[in-house]
């Protein structure tokens, strides 16, 4: 591997390295420091550091690789995803950075939801946190297994230890360069980086896809769509192959969005609501910026591919292949960079809430009730090492699917938590025992949808995304089980300000 990519590669690992010591001399003080920097986020790095930890390396890995594959017509994932975004910034941000500081300066989603339904405090703070932290296993994962990747496309045994395969120590390697900056600075640390890596990523996909169509090899728009048409005449079509079940299935990705705590948490974190609407504009011209990026990737990676005789053995590799083929040491190492701030930027996210809940809703809920503040801190250091060593052994399988780890994880939360946080947030009438019912019933119904094998055929049918009857059976249990529960003490009315 040529020296400059070395070169960029240590500059990015030095770079999130000093911003994870920087936090820590600010910021770790007390548990609202480091869960949630203290309620002090701007606009910019709030957007960005939720757009980042969003996306991952699903943005660069698997979103170019099911274009790749597919053609155009999976483009409506992208789509979903950009609708949901833009209405859980409407929808939830303004409200839930209102109503978590109101209800006792909530740090976690378990707690908020345990003081706004105190009656069912205890079953929501334990259901949700286990649910947080089995489904975040599994998300973690997902970007381990982007790590691995990376380092087995990428650097082809040029990183080989001790007979360990390069897609293990690209594994472990990625999980050691997050928990050192995760560990060491919370919170505020993951949302610089997050900043950091959001500018990266976005960069790295306005160069890429511009290279590949416009340079060398490229052929410009119009050679790109002949060869296309070549491969298959409706490549570019939105709905080539398309039924209404999977035209549903690609677009409700956006359903998810209201339940990812790893998101939402940023919600809690930016500086006042005022600062919301200049935080959702910079988020989703963020966003509108990548997606197309990405898009733009699978597509005319596609197109570069078959013009130049190339074989590309796993489609969701497009990205690495490209930039090590492409570019100079010194950019690809930038390009490579910005795939592992993709990875990193969820990663560490996910490994945060995850330890929050842990610390917060297991270790101060049923341990040491008065744990002091710096002992809470230690606990959450210790539980990000706890669930990233988990994540890394789900990790091991090197035939792990991005995309597929991803979408099952997205679904869970989604359902689980996306139906229950906005009723919390907008109606009044709902209760803790309907609360519970659609915790319950949306992760339960995403796990028995995808045990079945529905996700993957349905009635004989193509499959259909777990998210959609999960999200259904959420909303359908939160409604029927309030209106049967007695409205006394079942739920607390919003603190006056």
């Amino acid at each position: 591997m040529a020296t400059g990519v070395w070169i960029s590669l240590c500059l990015y690992f030095a770079l999130m390295i000093g911003i994870g010591i920087y936090a820590w001399a600010r910021s770790t003080g007390s548990s609202e420091q480091y869960m949630l920097g203290g309620r002090r986020l701007s606009p910019a790095v709030a957007s960005l550091s939720a757009g980042a930890s969003d996306m991952s390396g699903w943005l660069l890995l698997g979103l170019p690789g099911a274009l790749y594959a597919s053609g155009l017509a999976s483009a409506w994932i992208g789509i979903g995803l950009f609708v949901g975004a833009l209405f859980n910034w409407i929808i939830v941000a303004p409200r839930l950075r209102e109503q978590t500081e109101r209800y006792d300066n909530a740090l976690t989603i378990p707690q908020f939801l345990s003081k706004r339904f105190p009656s069912r405090a205890m079953a929501l703070r334990v259901v949700s946190a286990v649910i947080i932290v089995v489904f975040f296993s599994v998300y973690t994962a997902s970007g381990l297994v982007a790590g691995g990747k990376l380092v087995q496309s990428a650097f082809s045994g040029a990183v080989n230890v001790a007979g360990v395969s390069d897609y293990a120590v690209g594994v472990w390697g990625t999980l050691a360069v997050v928990l050192a900056y995760t560990v060491v600075g919370g919170f505020m640390a993951v949302s610089l980086t997050d900043f950091c890596q959001g500018v990266i990523m976005m960069l790295a996909l306005i160069i890429m896809p511009s290279v590949v169509l416009f340079g060398a090899g490229g052929g410009g728009y119009s050679q790109a769509s002949a060869t296309l048409a070549q491969v298959d005449p409706n490549f570019l079509s939105w709905t080539d192959g398309l039924t209404l079940v999977g035209w549903l299935s690609a677009v409700t990705w956006g359903l998810g969005y209201f339940g990812q705590p790893h998101i939402i948490v940023r919600f809690m974190a930016i500086r006042s609501v005022a600062e919301v609407p200049r935080a959702r504009n910079i988020g989703m011209t963020w966003m509108a910026i990548s997606l197309i990026g990405a898009v733009s990737l699978g597509v005319f990676g596609r197109a570069y591919a078959v013009r130049n005789d190339m074989n590309i053995g796993d489609p969701e590799t497009i990205f690495i292949v490209l930039a090590d083929l492409l570019f100079n040491p010194l950019v690809t190492g930038f390009l490579f960079a910005a795939l592992l701030a993709a990875i990193m930027s969820t990663v560490s996210s996910q490994l945060l809430v995850a330890s929050s809940s842990l610390t917060e809703d297991f270790y101060r809920l049923f341990l040491r009730r008065e744990a002091s503040e710096r002992e809470s801190v230690t606990v959450g250091r210790i539980s990000v090492i706890v669930v990233g060593l988990i994540a890394a052994l789900i990790a091991s399988n090197p035939s792990s699917n991005v995309l597929g780890l991803v979408s099952h994880a997205w679904a869970g939360f989604g359902a689980a938590f996306g139906p229950l946080i906005i009723l919390s947030l907008v109606w009044s009438r709902m209760s803790g025992t309907g609360a519970v019912a659609g915790l319950v019933a949306g992760a339960a119904t995403v796990a028995a949808w995808i045990m079945v094998g529905w996700d993957k055929s349905f009635l004989g049918g193509p499959g259909v995304y777990e998210i959609m009857p999960g999200v259904v059976a959420a909303y359908l249990a939160i409604y029927i089980v309030s209106r049967a529960t007695p409205s006394n003490g079942e739920f607390r009315p919003l603190p006056s300000s």
